[in-house]
């Protein structure tokens, strides 16, 4: 009967996994998929993948549009915006963001963990005609980004190293910084600092700079990022770094948290 059981829970396992590497699949890809496709590049058997695709659209998790293609179903919606009304630190930072956004004039954006990945989870469009690859939804490596080293900043210094080990990955520029050490480091450095700046290294002649929004425990749980043209940063480096500094701890303070006061 024990081995039953445990043959049992790790076919169940198995069948999770495999339904959340689907819906993993589409939100990287931003584009419905045929099951084929899924099947392909998820590496398992077209059988499976059907399978979980229909037991995943009678529950509404996912929905096939009138070609056959898969696509995010609307369940997974009320998932997502019940968690997000659960994170009071989200709303403050929407409200900083914004504010944010008229005092500097540049793109501002709220970025967030996701595993080994930074992931865009809001954004305002400065003013102008400059504009960035990334978009609310967009996930890159921890290493490309200065929100990327900031959220992991806090973390003790083997597991910093061990997620830049892990994770680290050259970006498209080929100046994002690979080597975990040095990663591990700065994250580190950036964290204490409560100020993390990248340029070039996510798109080319980009700047971003970031600060920290620190939760109860002190962790970074977001950050609040300035996105601008690389050759407008050494007149307003210093005015965008004051400002998203304030930001995040504007953010702090309102959630009655005051690590840097």
């Amino acid at each position: 009967m024990a081995m039953t059981d445990g043959t049992e829970r790790r076919s169940r396992t198995s069948g999770i996994d495999r339904a959340l590497q689907i819906l993993d699949i589409l939100a990287e890809r931003h584009t419905p998929m045929t099951a084929y496709e899924l099947a392909k590049v998820a590496g398992a058997p077209p059988s499976t993948i059907y399978k979980l695709i229909d037991e995943l659209e009678e529950r509404a998790a996912l929905s096939r549009s009138g070609d056959g293609r898969v696509w995010l179903g609307p369940r997974l919606m009320r998932y997502g915006l019940a968690y997000r009304a659960r994170m009071s630190a989200f709303g403050e930072a929407e409200r900083a963001m914004f504010a944010l956004n008229e005092k500097v004039g540049e793109m501002v954006q709220i970025c967030a963990r996701d595993e080994g990945m930074m992931q865009v989870v809001a954004m305002a469009e400065g003013t102008g005609p400059f504009r960035v690859t990334s978009d609310v939804g967009t996930r890159v490596p921890l290493n490309w980004t200065a929100s990327g080293r900031l959220l992991i900043g806090h973390l003790p210094d083997d597991a910093r190293l061990a997620v830049f080990r892990d994770y680290a990955r050259p970006s498209n520029t080929g100046l994002a910084e690979t080597d975990p050490a040095k990663l591990a480091q700065t994250s580190r450095e950036d964290f204490l600092n409560g100020l993390s700046v990248q340029i070039d290294t996510s798109e080319d002649q980009v700047a971003c700079i970031a600060a920290p929004i620190r939760g109860l425990d002190g962790t970074c749980e977001l950050t609040l990022s300035v996105v601008m043209p690389k050759h407008r940063v050494p007149d307003k480096f210093d005015h965008v770094a004051r400002a998203v500094r304030e930001a995040a701890r504007s953010v702090e303070r309102a959630l009655g948290l005051n690590h840097r006061d």
